[in-house]
């Protein structure tokens, strides 16, 4: 854009620029070097993170941020962050649904139908603790506790969500190597293992391209595959 302002060739589109990537990619290959990703955070290890929130006040914010973050799959750690009292409705059906406005990629600030996401189950139910016991009736819904054990006015930012998930990570004992974008990948490839549609997953999600989606939910419906399995088909599980 700048470039184009200014009315100046973008380098970007030269086309020894854009071979670049690709060479790139496939020197990595040669050395049977793989993208590296942050582990998805799928159920069974989230379900071992939320243990470790106790019944104190951080306790129940960090059990009910960690779901709101996980659910749907989309929820970026600048969603989390900027995630309000006055986007969040309560429901009929025993849950709540929460609105994005502005976020990536609308900033507009338009609201869509796929843009209404669902808080229900184990998310709704730790929403519900953490808005009673934090009095928070209007503004952030996710913010820091000051050291008398009272929830602050101002949300909390983007490098407090990652440390919330790696801190509660190392306590459960799951391994150190999870980051907050494991949220949003563990949704993913945990629907995948699950064998979910594909187009609901993304449904809920708001990818609108497959290309970002189809490698988690691969991944996890690789784990879950039957196919892989055929050799061990009607064998009794191998003894310790």
């Amino acid at each position: 854009m700048a470039h184009h302002l200014a009315k100046q060739p973008n380098p970007c589109t030269d086309s020894a620029v854009k071979a670049l990537p690709s060479k790139t990619r496939k020197a990595y290959a040669k050395r049977n070097a793989t993208p590296h990703k942050q582990r998805a955070l799928t159920k069974e290890p989230l379900e071992a993170v939320l243990e470790t929130c106790d019944d104190s006040l951080k306790g129940k914010r960090d059990r009910a941020l960690l779901p709101f973050a996980w659910s749907s799959g989309d929820r970026r750690r600048s969603v989390v962050s900027e995630a309000v009292f006055e986007n969040l409705r309560r429901v009929d059906e025993g849950g709540c649904l929460y609105t994005l406005a502005n976020f990536k990629p609308n900033h507009s600030g338009k609201v869509k139908p796929e843009d209404v996401k669902p808080v229900v189950g184990t998310a709704a139910h730790a929403m519900e603790a953490w808005l009673k016991a934090s009095r928070i009736t209007s503004g952030p819904l996710f913010r820091r506790i000051d050291k008398a054990g009272r929830p602050g006015e101002d949300a909390l930012t983007d490098t407090a969500i990652r440390d919330i998930v790696k801190t509660r990570c190392s306590l459960a004992g799951v391994g150190e190597d999870f980051s907050a974008h494991s949220l949003r990948s563990g949704f993913v490839t945990e629907a995948g293992r699950q064998n979910m549609a594909l187009q609901e997953t993304m449904a809920a999600t708001g990818h609108r391209s497959m290309d970002v989606v189809t490698g988690y939910f691969r991944a996890g419906a690789a784990q879950a595959s039957a196919v892989a399995r055929m050799m061990d088909a009607g064998k009794p599980p191998p003894k310790d």
